[in-house]
């Protein structure tokens, strides 16, 4: 599998796509330049689903990633975690050779598969 969710992220996920009373709306997960390490993750809701986006359901939630996107992502696992510094989505990435403070970017590791970029 290529993105994964645990069951606390498709939780917090599915009370948001609640809040937002459009039953089409998808987890969009992506990957931009920039950020203190290369690359930085991205989130949105989505309604629009491209041909070229892979599809991953799981808890019941939907998730989209793009064709250029799949490849710095396979092997994610998305969580959310609440702790004394507050709550947050975090992601584990076994791709990323390095990543900031604040776990929002990461470096590829070196022949990733991250050729598209």
């Amino acid at each position: 599998m290529s993105v994964t969710l645990t069951a606390s992220a498709a939780k917090k996920l599915g009370t948001l796509l609640q809040e937002e009373n459009n039953p089409d709306l998808k987890l969009r997960i992506f990957v931009s330049g920039g950020g203190c390490s290369g690359f930085k993750y991205g989130f949105t809701f989505d309604d629009q689903q491209d041909a070229e986006d892979a599809v991953i359901e799981q808890h019941g939630i939907q998730v989209l990633v793009d064709a250029t996107s799949i490849n710095y992502l396979r092997g994610i696992e998305v969580d959310y975690v609440e702790d004394l510094n507050g709550s947050q989505f975090v992601i584990k990435n076994p791709n990323a050779a390095s990543s900031c403070g604040c776990g929002q970017s990461f470096t590829p590791t070196e022949g990733g598969g991250c050729a598209n970029a």
